[in-house]
């Protein structure tokens, strides 16, 4: 009797339906609550990107006041605030835009906008002051 309980327990290899179906279903919810999440740290993590240049926009005015005695107003000087005072690019990582939406010799205020999978995210600004806003009131915390 021991000998045909050894055999039977041989010829039993392998995965049965339920066992798989089961698998799938494990990994799948993980799936369900993985993604969500990764998404959020994607947008996040981009959204810091635009912070990060909103402040080189900001440094970069400051520099630009403490050599010339005013902010900078005009399109081509926008270029040399770029180019050599550190400005980023107005594009930036293809998730947000930025310009500037006050421009005097004694103020500013920059704005980047988000755009494409991140346009939800609304828009982001500064001022000379150093004044943070945004469309929704938790942006910048985040």
């Amino acid at each position: 009797m021991g000998i045909l309980n050894i055999q039977k327990m041989k010829s039993r290899v392998g995965l049965t339906l339920i066992e798989l179906l089961m698998v799938i279903v494990i990994v799948g919810v993980l799936a369900a609550i993985a993604v969500p999440m990764y998404s959020g740290y994607m947008q996040r993590a981009r959204r810091a990107d635009a912070k990060t240049a909103l402040e080189q926009v900001r440094a970069a005015q400051e520099m630009w006041r403490a050599e010339k005695g005013s902010y900078c107003i005009d399109g081509t000087a926008e270029a040399t605030l770029r180019t050599t005072m550190g400005a980023p690019a107005t594009t930036i990582s293809n998730y947000y835009t930025w310009s500037f939406t006050v421009k005097t010799a004694t103020a500013f205020t920059a704005q980047a906008t988000a755009i494409g999978s991140q346009a939800s995210d609304g828009w982001l600004a500064i001022n000379q002051d150093g004044t943070k806003t945004s469309q929704y009131a938790d942006r910048w915390r985040k």
